[in-house]
């Protein structure tokens, strides 16, 4: 390793600063990085149902701090969410962790392991009903501009939707009531549209 942090046959450390290559201890940089990610995060609580990917957070954290890491995201962003979680506990606020979500919109497992990390209670049921409610109290508390009503907790668009297509189906996969004459499926109305029976 030379002196810039950079291994001798040029590569860059696998976590370093953008501006010189120079090697960046991660516990170092995960300090850095938790400031720069309860920005993020703050930032992002003051639009209402806004969220930000885990994936955006890694990268706006990165690009802020200057200080950029070789280690796939799921190896460092659930620590460094951790301690923004902690923080918020021991200020009296709402977790801005519930704002952060995979690509298909849950909060995932990390997100309970967050709870009980801040003394949150048992884990939840539901993890992202329970995120959407905490979401809608970071809006509140950060300066949101809020509906008429001040808001609702809202999941997530694609956790809304794959749940509303599981209703549906849940919906059409029940039995409808059949006419005792001709056996058809009755309509909605209860009347047999064939002989007239109910």
């Amino acid at each position: 390793m030379h002196a810039d942090g950079r291994a001798r046959d040029g590569r860059v450390a696998g976590t370093y600063r953008e501006a010189d290559g120079r090697a960046v201890q991660m516990e170092d940089a995960k300090r850095v990085w938790v400031d720069r990610a309860r920005d993020a995060l703050v930032a992002t609580a003051r639009t209402y149902n806004a969220l930000i990917e885990y994936g955006e957070l890694a990268e706006a954290v990165q690009a802020e701090s200057g200080i950029r890491t070789k280690m796939l995201v799921h190896y460092w962003i659930g620590d460094v969410l951790g301690r923004v979680s902690r923080e918020c506990h021991r200020r009296g606020e709402p977790l801005l962790s519930s704002l952060c979500v995979h690509k298909d919109g849950t909060v995932g497992d990390g997100y309970a392991t967050m709870l009980r990390a801040t003394n949150r209670g048992e884990t939840p049921p539901d993890l992202d009903m329970h995120a959407a409610h905490e979401r809608l109290e970071c809006y509140r508390y950060f300066g949101a501009t809020l509906p008429d009503g001040g808001g609702v907790p809202t999941l997530t668009p694609k956790v809304a939707a794959k749940r509303s297509r599981a209703t549906r189906r849940r919906v059409d996969e029940t039995p409808r009531p059949v006419c005792p004459t001709c056996h058809l499926a009755l309509p909605a109305t209860g009347q047999c549209d064939t002989c007239g029976d109910s």
